[in-house]
Formats: structure tokens, C-alpha cells, sequence
């Protein structure tokens, strides 16, 4: 064991290091494996995208995964078999990877993993004061280590809890060090599962900077999709595209309190459900309503709660420099999504998150292989605060051996 110590103590010493992060989101769609080269830590974090894939998920693995996905009652030993399961696959497909990319396990540093997310739970939904916010991941870190034979950095999430958070969005510690510019506002828009931002401030002010959530991105569209049309997700917005609308629901789905607490906040599909959609449609009062407006209507909801929710942190004012987002994760794909933001927020340079270096897919990846080098090269003890909460080394190390 302690030449595992040793061969960590090196690659944090290292002046450039090889890290593979891994991102399942709560689409479920598959896995992004990015493989990136770090060198420094904290503010002179320099990073390089070498390889990147997004693996998509067959229909039966999809399937075993929602067997527990945002589910409150759930077989507690398939739950407990699929922790292994979700490693293993994660690790065959980054052996694929390497494999493909022509490089050998050893030539890797670090393998950051974010997991399956399967149940996120902050107060602001379980809504009882005596418990703690929560969030879990499966897909063990020890399994990955041991079937790829690279140290391996997991579950970032319960750092964030313990040191006070939510456990999400934890997307405000990469974007600060790798993508924050002085003199320039940048607001960086993740639309994936759920949608989130993070507000970095040109003065680079780490007081000020955050991360929150917005509300549903892709996730309701993505069942819906499903459900009424047996299509995956609505490819180039088309369903959304033939429909119009419907105001009133719309109207009922935008009273959720979740819209109107403060920032920052964290939420998943356990409230963005189809439950809930449907319990506002029955508040129509037997209305039947085209399943063609049913997807343009959470089209309009996507776009307008993350708008809403920028404008709280950045009024339109004619008096402010101009302000730039910069969209990355599936729904930067909705060409709908991305019609709507860019009339509603008039005067933004809106971009997509290519123009900084990063492709927009390969984004949340590389920001949990962010993380990993933060944790093995960074100094958490430097008491700094970032989003009202300490900056903090995230993960569980676990050894190939």
C-alpha cells in the first residue's frame, strides 16, 4: 500500500498530468469520457482536451438504471447489485476508449468519475428540517480502480454536502479556475437533465461567484419525447416545432416555489417528473391538450425559467456592459431553446462553449477531471470561499491493487 501512496505523492508533484473524467447525467443517455492533460492547480489551472467520446447506453442498460432512478421505493438488492454493475460498464467502456485511442492504462494519471446519479435530495425537496441535504451516485469507485487498473477519484458529490452544500451544482469550482476572465461577466449554461449555471463575475470575485440550478432542461423533454412519440429525445426541437404553446400550462407549471427561491439551489427529475406535468395538465379541468404543444410548452418552460432565473442575477439594464453566455450540455443542441434565450436576454453575447477551448459535450467531463487534479495537486487549506462554501479537495481515492 504504501507504494500506491508513493505513485500518488508523484502525479501530484508531476508538472503535467493525464486525467480521464467521466460524466453519466441524468438523461441517461450514455457516458462522456474526456481525457485531458492538467498542468498547475487552482487559478493557474491550464487544461487540454486530448481525446473525448460520449458512449451512448443501450436500451436494457437505460432500463435497469431507471429501475432505481428518482425513485423513492425501489428492490433494494438490484439497487445494491447495480453499484458493481454501473462500474463495471463505466470501466469497459473506458477500457474501450483507451483502446481505441491507442493508449495504454498505465500512460493515465488519475480516473475522475462522477457516477450514476440515482436520487438527489436536498431540503429544498425532502422539506424536512431535521434532515440533511443528500444526493447518491452509484458505480464504485474500488470496481473502476481494480478494472482499470488507474487510481481512481469518485463520488465528488459529499465533500459538497458535508462542507455545507447541496451536493450540485458542483460545475462553480472548475468554471472559476479554468474558464473565469477578468473584466469580462460570464454566466456558463449547462443544459443537461436539469439545467444550471454558473455566474462568474469579471472582477473575479470568488465572494460573488455561484452555481445554482434553474429548473427542468432536457429531462422532461426527454420523457415526453418518449412517451408520446417512442423517440429518445426531440431531435432539432421538430416535435416541439409542430405544436404551439399552451399558455396555461405553462402558467401552472411555472407557480412551482422551487422558481422563486433563492440562489443558489439545487433540484433533479425527483420534482421535474412526469408527475408533476401531469398533475397541472388535470388541473386543466379535462382539457386535451396535442401532444405536439404538451413538448412545445416544456420547450417554453426550459427557456423561460433559465432566463427568469439570469435575469435575477443580472437585470437587463441599459447602463451594464454587455454580458456573455456560454451554452454547453444537450439541450445547447435545441435550436428552440437557443431561439428563445436569445430574445428574450437582448443585448447578451450568447456563444457556445467552444469558443473557450472546451467542446459543450465534452464540458462536464472535463470539469470532474478538474476536480481530480484539484484534489491531488490543490491547496484546499488555503480557507478560500467559493459560492459561500470553502473551497474544499472532493472524492474518494480508491487504488487499482
Amino acid at each position: 500500500m504504501k507504494q500506491h501512496i508513493k505513485h500518488l505523492y508523484e502525479i501530484s508533484n508531476k508538472t503535467r498530468r493525464h486525467i480521464i473524467g467521466l460524466m453519466s447525467g441524468t438523461s441517461l443517455d450514455g457516458l462522456d469520457v474526456a481525457l485531458c492533460a492538467f498542468e498547475g492547480s487552482g487559478l493557474n489551472t491550464r487544461v487540454e482536451l486530448l481525446q473525448f467520446e460520449t458512449i451512448g447506453y443501450d436500451d436494457a442498460f437505460r432500463l435497469e438504471i431507471r429501475k432505481v432512478f428518482a425513485k423513492k421505493e425501489v428492490d433494494f438488492q438490484h439497487f445494491t447489485l447495480l453499484n458493481v454493475l454501473v462500474a463495471e460498464r463505466h470501466a469497459a467502456l473506458v477500457n474501450q476508449c483507451l483502446a481505441s485511442w491507442d493508449i495504454n492504462p498505465a500512460e493515465v494519471d488519475l480516473l475522475a468519475s462522477h457516477g450514476q446519479t440515482v436520487f438527489h435530495a436536498p431540503r429544498v425537496f425532502h422539506g424536512m428540517p431535521e434532515y440533511p441535504n443528500a444526493t447518491l451516485q452509484i458505480g464504485d469507485g474500488d470496481h473502476l480502480a481494480m478494472r482499470t487498473g488507474i487510481i481512481t477519484i469518485s463520488d465528488f458529490r459529499q465533500k459538497h454536502v458535508a462542507a455545507g452544500g447541496e451536493g450540485a451544482p458542483l460545475a462553480l469550482y472548475g468554471d472559476y479556475f479554468l474558464f473565469g476572465k477578468r473584466g469580462e461577466d460570464r454566466f456558463l449554461l449547462n443544459m443537461g437533465g436539469i439545467a444550471n449555471f454558473t455566474w462568474l463575475p469579471g472582477d473575479g470575485d470568488m465572494g460573488r461567484s455561484f452555481a445554482t440550478d434553474t429548473g427542468p432542461g432536457n429531462t422532461l423533454l426527454d420523457v415526453f419525447a418518449q412517451e408520446l412519440f417512442g423517440q429518445p429525445f426531440d431531435k432539432d426541437a421538430g416535435l416541439a416545432l409542430k405544436g404551439r404553446v399552451h399558455e396555461r400550462l405553462l402558467f401552472l407549471l411555472k407557480q412551482d416555489p422551487f422558481f422563486e427561491k433563492p440562489f443558489p439551489k439545487t433540484i433533479g427529475p425527483e420534482l421535474f417528473s412526469p408527475a408533476w406535468v401531469k398533475s397541472a395538465i388535470i388541473r386543466l379541468r379535462g382539457e386535451t391538450i396535442d401532444p405536439h404543444d404538451i413538448m412545445a410548452t416544456l420547450t417554453r418552460l426550459t427557456a423561460d425559467t433559465i432566463t427568469e432565473a439570469l435575469c435575477r442575477v443580472r437585470p437587463p439594464s441599459s447602463n451594464l456592459p454587455a454580458t456573455t453566455l456560454y451554452l454547453s450540455g444537450g439541450g445547447a443542441h435545441n435550436q428552440l431553446i437557443v431561439k428563445y434565450l436569445s430574445q428574450s436576454l437582448k443585448g447578451w453575447q450568447i456563444q457556445p462553449m467552444e469558443v473557450l477551448g472546451i467542446p459543450g459535450d465534452a464540458k462536464e467531463a472535463v470539469l470532474f477531471a478538474g476536480l481530480a487534479n484539484e484534489t491531488v495537486s490543490g491547496d484546499a487549506t488555503q480557507k478560500s470561499v467559493l459560492g459561500g462554501l470553502p473551497v474544499v479537495g472532493m472524492g474518494k481515492i480508491s487504488f487499482p491493487g
